[in-house]
């Protein structure tokens, strides 16, 4: 079986790095906070080209702390709006909404999946107070679109960036194309982590200074504490961790590249769309999301043939029970997408022999 994405075989080339790493870090006796998270954030937000980044718990923590620290700065309040693309993660809402925030659906352009900017502006009101854009699927939004109906609106803009380290919106770094971005370092990322991990960057010095009291229970001094803030630290051994990957990001992008290329020439069947890259863009290839009318067809077919596949994601946020008071809205490309995509293997370390097989398997699917 060809898996979908092999992480004990892309971590156990880092294997004697993080032996190191780990003598390391627990010779120094410092688990919490410690050089390893400070010099993690300098080299990220370096990589990002941005003036901060903060290490968090995890990505979803990163999207939450960002919309608390406008609270703390009296920017959002209670039953503000942001507007959200309809097909994305949950975790992208439920950022929203864990904040006492109304997350504002708006569908996707139905060739890049990305939030579509020309069904932005009628869904704003004098309650709107950001835009959450997502880079699914490792490609950047139209943040240039974005960045001008945010300076027209005076909406802040927030960048779901879990899936897209190491991508750019015309040659700007994705991490770096909005006011903040959150970051998720979730073992099947691009830079993943051995556990959960997240970030948080932004050029906002401000606003950094609030987001790093709130990662620390309100605190920036022991016992005394600013804000009602959080637990939500990135483990020092994590952040070793990842500095280590961290060096490796744009090789082991390149080869997904290399791969999704490959994808995009020889894989030739009318029962399949393509993904489509905006030519501004250099996706970072997380996934590589085709989409049939025949899913569940094609997809049976890829496992007898020995290759994995996964579904991002069957149930988008509006239909699921969680979000009772959405289930009655309606978003047709959003379930359209939903109900076609279908994720093909890709990762650094697959093989050209797998790459040509995945190929040659899929051309010769027939219904």
């Amino acid at each position: 079986m060809i898996k979908f994405l092999d992480l004990q075989k892309i971590n156990i080339l880092y294997q004697a790095e993080f032996e190191l790493a780990l003598k390391r870090v627990l010779q120094s006796g410092w688990f919490i906070l410690g050089n390893e998270v400070t010099l993690f954030e300098k080299e990220y937000a370096e990589y990002c080209e941005t003036k901060h980044c903060i290490g968090v718990a995890n990505g979803l923590d990163a999207l939450i702390i960002i919309i608390r620290a406008y609270k703390e700065m009296g920017l959002f309040a209670d039953g503000d709006e942001i507007i959200v693309p309809a097909n994305t993660y949950i975790a992208s809402i439920l950022a929203i909404s864990e904040n006492n925030l109304t997350p504002v659906l708006v569908e996707p352009d139905n060739s890049t999946f990305n939030i579509d900017p020309t069904q932005i502006e009628k869904h704003i009101t004098p309650k709107t107070k950001a835009i959450l854009g997502v880079n699914l699927y490792g490609q950047t939004a139209d943040w240039t679109a974005l960045n001008t109906i945010a300076k027209k609106h005076n909406l802040k803009l927030i960048e779901d960036a879990a899936q897209s380290h190491g991508a750019s919106h015309h040659t700007k770094k994705s991490g770096s194309l909005g006011d903040a971005a959150g970051h998720s370092f979730y073992p099947g990322k691009n830079l993943g982590a051995i556990g959960d991990g997240g970030a948080i960057t932004t050029n906002d010095s401000e606003l950094a200074e609030v987001i790093l009291a709130l990662r620390n229970y309100g605190s920036f001094k022991k016992y005394e504490n600013i804000y009602k803030g959080m637990n939500s630290r990135l483990d020092e051994l994590q952040a070793a961790f990842l500095r280590i990957k961290l060096k490796n990001l744009d090789k082991e992008n390149h080869r997904r590249m290399e791969i999704s290329n490959r994808f995009l020439k020889e894989i030739n069947n009318d029962e399949l769309t393509l993904p489509f890259i905006e030519p501004h863009n250099i996706s970072a290839w997380h996934l590589f999301v085709v989409r049939t009318k025949n899913r569940a067809i094609f997809q049976q077919y890829l496992t007898d043939k020995g290759i994995q596949t996964l579904i991002h994601y069957p149930i988008p946020p509006h239909q699921q029970l969680a979000y009772k008071e959405l289930n009655n809205l309606s978003f047709p490309i959003t379930e359209q997408i939903h109900h076609e995509v279908l994720s093909l293997p890709i990762s650094p370390v697959l093989t050209e022999q797998e790459v040509d097989y995945i190929i040659s398997t899929i051309n010769e699917f027939k219904v």
